[in-house]
């Protein structure tokens, strides 16, 4: 049984500290997920602090326990996600933190894992520690989000991302759209597509935008750039996208009835492509990939943050399966109008305005003269 506690401010004090730390490895961990810890005295003086650096390195415990030394006998742990309690490409944490010493744990929340899901902590209570859980819960939960959807849905945490004018337009009723946002805004757009496994596109916006999706300058990770293009035969060797193929690797999902040559002139291209199932042909959406199967695919690959830059069609689909978990809108300051100018989302949409807010954990940024509104999509 995991037990929780109130907590008191000191403690919300070093636990946020610890949240702090566990930022630190954002883009660098996955797909592990974000951790950090805090070793403090019992009056809540921090002796050491660490986080989860790299995949496949030390966990954010073990850069804690050794930078304390000695200093952690009789003293506290404090750690954003249950201490591990299984070998994979590190031995388990929860001994480590055995060995140290401890005379108390404070946790922030239980590791979702199939292969730990509360182990740990039960390992700590049976060699004498005392073990506390659900210090700044909340946002422990939050900041391991696309790690518990990878391994309990196994899928990606899907980012959808889009620039509008502040009358909700996405390009003209001639489908110009460059730029609507500001460059500091797309410099922002760059750093995101920086620390992303994949982005993904449509065929409509490579023929009608011709982007590249790659981050300028490159960042913490190379992403892979996937556009979803059901028959794959609008897709040429004259795009960026395929210029620029030294710069990050592309997959081009096309549907099962794709001619094979068309397959093969992708594939001669250099691009990976992965067919898959498509609409059954009783839905009005016959033909068209199915959005979860490209998403299994992606969780499959272990991909954990995946950013959608695409068209109102694909943006839709995508809302429309419940497969985005946080939005990011760049708003700026211009007007369209226009009955056939492209809005954000197409698709099927809602019947009803929802009653309450579906998009909570609202973050507002003001870029010069653009707003950027995020925030994460709750179904």
């Amino acid at each position: 049984m995991v037990n929780t506690m109130t907590a008191t401010s000191d403690q919300v004090t070093l636990m946020q500290l610890a949240l702090q730390q566990a930022r630190k490895g954002e883009g660098f961990v996955e797909p592990n997920p974000m951790v950090g810890a805090v070793v403090a005295t019992a009056d809540g003086h921090v002796i050491s602090a660490g986080y989860h650096r790299q995949f496949g390195e030390a966990h954010a415990e073990i850069h804690a326990i050794a930078e304390a030394g000695s200093k952690t006998t009789g003293n506290d742990l404090y750690v954003t996600l249950e201490p591990c309690s299984h070998f994979g490409k590190t031995p388990p944490c929860a001994d480590a933190v055995i060995k140290a010493g401890f005379r108390r744990v404070i946790i922030g929340c239980q590791d979702p894992a199939p292969h730990v899901a509360g182990q740990g902590i039960q390992r700590l209570r049976e060699a004498g520690v005392e073990v506390n859980v659900g210090v700044c819960e909340t946002e422990a939960k939050r900041l391991i989000a696309p790690f518990e959807m990878l391994v309990l849905m196994k899928r990606p945490w899907v980012h959808a991302k889009w620039a509008m004018t502040l009358d909700g337009r996405t390009a003209s009723r001639t489908g110009h759209s460059k730029w609507i946002s500001s460059e500091a805004s797309r410099t922002i757009v760059h750093q995101l597509r920086g620390r992303m496994d994949a982005i993904i596109t449509g065929a409509g916006t490579v023929r009608y935008d011709d982007p590249r999706l790659t981050a300028r300058p490159p960042g913490i990770r190379t992403p892979l750039r996937i556009v979803i293009a059901a028959d794959g035969a609008s897709l040429h060797a004259d795009t960026n996208l395929i210029r620029s193929l030294a710069d990050g690797p592309i997959l081009i999902c096309v549907g099962e009835s794709a001619a094979t040559h068309d397959v093969q002139r992708l594939q001669s291209l250099g691009v990976e492509v992965f067919q898959c199932a498509t609409k059954q042909a009783d839905t009005k959406h016959a033909g068209r990939i199915d959005l979860s199967v490209v998403m299994a695919e992606l969780g499959r690959r272990k991909c954990t943050n995946v950013l959608t830059e695409a068209g109102s069609e694909l943006l839709g689909s995508l809302f429309d399966a419940a497969l985005v978990d946080e939005v990011h809108v760049f708003i700026a300051p211009r007007l369209v109008g226009g009955a056939s100018a492209r809005p954000a989302i197409a698709g099927t949409g809602a019947a009803s305005i929802p009653q309450m807010p579906n998009v909570i954990n609202v973050r507002q940024s003001l870029i010069g003269d653009d707003v950027l509104i995020e925030g994460d999509v709750v179904r």
